[in-house]
């Protein structure tokens, strides 16, 4: 059995990466020995559920910058060493994660995914000159490390405009589930779910909710995702005198049943890598309203057919057609049966056999 190593940096927490990973491994383990190294994982315990044929292997590192990238050079060669690995595949969308082709002298064929956009790098709405120039020469670095891989893996067609290599190839994410059930969209529940950050956007989002209230009062939003108090998003919220319709959550493990109970989804991402939350959502046939933002969103949504894609940024945009979508109950289920029958290519098996099938080649041209 062919062994597969995945480097990233921990799949303990409750983040994108990582549900996506715990799918992707679990589906594997049925044709192939799949390995995965953390850093600074120790013991914690997993938020997603991974099969139990994975191994796992940690390696911590600390120290200056210098002693960092020795001691993390060491420790992934010794787990290459020990176990072999006929393809590593690389999880990690920071500077070092690209540029291990070069730390380790790529001892075996090797794929890097990159799972958000370049926009990541984009801290706040204004950045200054120096920003801007150190954004520049930081991407021309992590275009240098792209290009040392056998296959630089994107989540997107617009995510593969961002990056100026030959060796790209899309791979969308899978659906984390399809249930036999799907929400009645009566609930009166607009549902968004990620992180609080900049990237998330729920400031925006904010400003969108008090233009629906100002017409829909008895309806409510909920969102669920790490909190972050220096986002202040409760003190906006009370600013806009919407506190009594929001409701902030912490992660939780089962949020399907969140998308059950609701109505509509609402994604207000400055940037997305792909939006997996979409295609969770849609596959409970709730509807969604997205900014198309760069540039997960217009590569799921058909605007008007399986929800709505609103100008990225637009906040009055985005209030109104949560608002149409209230208002008409007849396009809320139609919309909602168009977006579960559309998502059904990302169904697990159908994207691993796209993973399997790029592994095979490479295994292939390896030993020709």
């Amino acid at each position: 059995m062919y062994k597969l190593l995945y480097i990233t940096n921990q799949v303990c927490g409750p983040g994108g990466l990582e549900r996506v990973l715990s799918i992707k491994a679990s589906f594997l383990t049925d044709n192939y020995d799949v390995h995965i190294m953390t850093l600074n994982q120790n013991d914690q315990s997993l938020f997603y559920d991974f099969d139990d044929k994975i191994h796992y292997h940690n390696i911590s590192v600390v120290g200056n910058p210098i002693q960092y990238i020795l001691k993390y050079r060491k420790g992934i060669k010794s787990v290459i060493k020990k176990i072999k690995p006929d393809i590593v595949i690389v999880c990690d969308d920071g500077i070092k994660g690209l540029l291990l082709p070069l730390i380790l002298r790529k001892p075996v064929p090797m794929i890097y995914e990159r799972h958000v956009s370049k926009n990541i790098e984009i801290k706040n709405d204004n950045e200054s000159l120096t920003e801007r120039i150190i954004s520049y020469f930081k991407f021309k670095v992590m275009n240098l490390g792209g290009s040392f891989y056998d296959y630089f893996v994107v989540l997107t067609e617009g995510n593969k405009k961002e990056w100026n290599l030959k060796n790209l190839k899309v791979i969308p994410n899978p659906l984390s589930f399809y249930p036999s059930k799907q929400s009645t969209l009566q609930n009166k529940k607009v549902l968004a779910v990620g992180k609080q950050s900049f990237q998330k956007g729920y400031d925006r989002l904010l400003q969108s909710w008090k233009l629906v209230t100002e017409k829909k009062p008895d309806w409510q939003l909920e969102i669920y995702g790490t909190i972050s108090e220096k986002e202040g998003l409760n003190h906006l919220a009370d600013n806009l005198g919407i506190s009594n319709t929001v409701s902030f959550y912490p992660p939780i493990k089962n949020i399907a049943e969140k998308y059950m109970e609701a109505s509509i989804y609402v994604m207000s991402s400055r940037y997305e890598g792909f939006g997996m939350v979409l295609t969770e959502a849609m596959a409970y046939g709730v509807p969604c309203v997205s900014f198309d933002c760069p540039f997960g969103p217009s590569d799921i949504i058909k605007d008007n057919q399986n929800g709505f894609l609103v100008e990225n940024g637009d906040v009055t945009g985005l209030g109104e057609k949560i608002v149409a979508l209230i208002e008409d109950e007849n396009k809320r289920i139609f919309m909602g049966a168009s977006a579960r029958e559309s998502i059904k290519h990302y169904l697990p098996e159908k994207i691993v056999s796209i993973w399997d099938c790029l592994f095979k080649e490479i295994i292939e041209k390896k030993i020709s």
